[in-house]
């Protein structure tokens, strides 16, 4: 049955009407009322919106504009996980089709592969910031391998569990290639939110601020200089790992 559907080309075609009016409304939103946020961070939005369509753009407008009535756990939460999801569905995107469009491994070879890109894409997104804000390269290190490790390994094993499932053999012309990879994404995108909840519960994540919080008209700097004053105010353990992710 899941075949059937994910074989038709009318999925593409239904989820690229979908996907692409919320891509719209993202970066209209974006310019118009949350110019103010960092650039990683629309960054961020802009590509968990192509990856889940109109579920991302729910998580954006409930959780990552400066619109929000209040900030909570559930809500740090999706912004910490969101973040995440960008990057390793990005190395995600470049493993499956590697490994199966050029490489022609099997589920092995492309298990492995996919995983590979995914972690170094995701872990790369968190420790370039850090360094940038001026941290020490070992400890950006140590702090994002702890912070993200739990995420992006429970992530991937998910995604690319379902992708494999549901792909089968499917070549990148085969519909149910590229569907199973839609499908497989959003699957580690909720798979992995609880993982992000409770690394911010116990301290051993800080996720993205707050955006009615960020310094309006200041850009990148003074998002992270807001973030670090949250951060020296002492609602996280010192000597835990930090990350913006």
């Amino acid at each position: 049955m899941l075949t059937t559907i994910f074989s038709s080309a009318w999925f593409l075609v239904v989820w690229l009407a979908l996907m692409i009016p919320s891509e719209i409304v993202l970066i209209r939103d974006l310019k118009r009322n949350n110019a103010h946020l960092m650039s990683l961070m629309k960054l961020v939005w802009g590509l968990t919106v192509l990856y889940s369509g109109p579920i991302g753009l729910a998580v954006y407008w409930t959780c990552g504009r400066k619109e929000i009535a209040t900030d909570s756990l559930w809500r740090r939460g999706f912004r910490s996980v969101a973040h995440c999801y960008s990057g390793c569905g990005l190395g995600e995107i470049v493993g499956v089709t590697l490994a199966v469009g050029l490489l022609r491994f099997g589920n092995l070879g492309t298990a492995l592969t996919t995983f590979a890109f995914a972690y170094v894409i995701g872990f790369l997104l968190t420790l370039g910031p850090l360094v940038q804000d001026g941290m020490p390269l070992r400890k950006a290190l140590k702090d994002t391998f702890l912070a993200e490790s739990p995420s992006i390994a429970v992530m991937e094993i998910v995604a690319i569990g379902v992708d494999l499932s549901l792909a089968g053999n499917a070549g990148m012309g085969d519909v149910l290639f590229w569907s199973s990879m839609i499908v497989s994404l959003s699957c580690g995108l909720f798979a992995a939110y609880p993982v992000n909840l409770l690394l911010l519960k116990f301290g051993v994540k800080e996720g993205m601020m707050d955006p009615r919080m960020t310094d309006h008209g200041e850009g990148h700097a003074g998002a992270h200089d807001h973030h670090h004053d949250h951060h020296s105010g002492g609602s996280h353990a010192h000597g835990s790992a930090m990350s913006h992710g």
